[in-house]
């Protein structure tokens, strides 16, 4: 099986030539930018007040799946406030020092992008508060009993934070963005006008017939879409006159072992292990993780996802089960389908069960005993003799 870092339709950077690529095809305004339509809408009034007052923008945070353009907006934002960007990651901050030279060096109203902002030393992390509430830098100097701590001031900023797991950062850095924004999927007709476009940037003649099937399967995702034209392009090159139309499309996905849903191979194969070694489930992902020889945190991070998006996988406190769509999609392509696993019977909760027959004639029984009669000296409040 193929790794996941060289799937064409994985939703990260794959290599350089990847990132040269996107680079050339990122938009450069708001108005070029396609689909999120409700993050445009609200960015454009954050950056126009902004700009209008001539003061730093708030601290923004753009959290979402790989592959939505949270880096692109951030260019975006430095492009509309007239101002210079500086890039990072969170892991490439190793020390407080690291940030301080950073912070120290950004112009005033300057834009500093923290890609994977979720994976912040947390000493890092510290230093941080202060530089977003106050403009200023806390900086200990000494050691010991003559430590004293010195405050720098900084040039009003706004940072960038992007992330695909906001529920790792902590909430007081989380609190201390101006405005969040999420990045949802893209709708099939936005990825049609994103496949046109870098269409057209990239100088490939192709017809929209071939453009809406790149999109089909692009799982939401520009990245994808952007990488499957460049792979088809390939293709119609060396197979063709360089025209990519639907044939063309069609026969280049069929080649990267890509079907009609916009699974690749591996997908395909998970679902077939949970469908023909499980019974369709449920099977715990470990064991699903021991069959395709991969981690659990790669079974639940990049197979699934999109695997639950289009239906053909649940997740059961029970474990994973593949759905009769799945079955249904595979069978499609050929492969054999056995028998579902039949479900184990559900107990019925005690309420529902109803009462044990005969359990009303014996208490309406007890009811119709006569009562025993009342004798002198046998009050039961009474207590008996020591």
């Amino acid at each position: 099986m193929t790794e996941d870092v060289s799937r064409t339709l994985a939703p990260e950077l794959l290599d350089e030539s990847d990132l040269l690529v996107e680079s050339t095809l990122r938009p450069r305004s708001l108005e070029e930018y396609i689909g999120q339509r409700d993050v445009k809408a609200n960015l454009s009034v954050l950056l126009t007040a902004a700009r209008g007052r001539g003061e730093a923008a708030d601290h923004v945070l753009l959290h979402g799946p790989p592959g939505l353009g949270k880096t692109t907006l951030a260019t975006i934002i430095a492009r509309e406030l007239g101002v210079n960007i500086r890039y990072t990651s969170g892991p490439a901050i190793e020390r407080a020092g690291d940030l301080a030279a950073i912070l120290t060096a950004l112009d005033e109203r300057d834009v500093l992008f923290i890609d994977e902002i979720h994976r912040l030393n947390r000493a890092v992390e510290e230093i941080l508060y202060p530089a977003m509430e106050d403009f200023a830098l806390d900086v200990m100097i000494g050691k010991g009993p003559s430590a004293r701590s010195l405050r720098l001031s900084l040039k009003p900023f706004t940072i960038v934070g992007a992330t695909t797991r906001v529920g790792r950062i902590s909430s007081p850095l989380r609190d201390r963005f101006g405005a969040t924004y999420r990045l949802d999927f893209y709708e099939e007709a936005e990825l049609r006008a994103i496949v046109e476009r870098s269409a057209r940037i990239l100088e490939v003649p192709i017809e929209l017939d071939a453009a809406a099937a790149i999109a089909t399967r692009g799982r939401g995702t520009p990245r994808i879409v952007n990488r499957l034209l460049k792979r088809v392009r390939d293709y119609a090159q060396v197979h063709g006159d360089g025209t990519v139309d639907r044939a063309t499309a069609h026969q280049a996905m069929r080649a990267l072992e890509i079907d009609d849903e916009g699974l690749d191979a591996t997908d395909r194969k998970l679902l077939a292990a949970i469908i023909q070694k499980f019974a369709s489930g449920p099977v715990g992902v470990a064991a699903i993780a021991a069959v395709l020889s991969e981690e659990v945190e790669t079974v639940e991070d990049v197979y699934e996802p999109f695997l639950l998006r289009l239906g053909f996988l649940d997740r059961t406190p029970s474990g994973r089960v593949a759905t009769e769509a799945a079955r249904q999609h595979l069978a499609k392509l050929g492969y054999e389908i056995p028998p579902a696993r039949r479900p184990e019977p559900e107990m019925a909760a005690l309420w529902e069960l109803g009462e044990p027959e005969g359990l009303d004639d014996e208490l309406e029984a007890l009811d119709d005993e006569p009562e025993p009669p009342f004798e002198p000296g046998s009050d039961p409040e009474e207590s008996s003799p020591a």
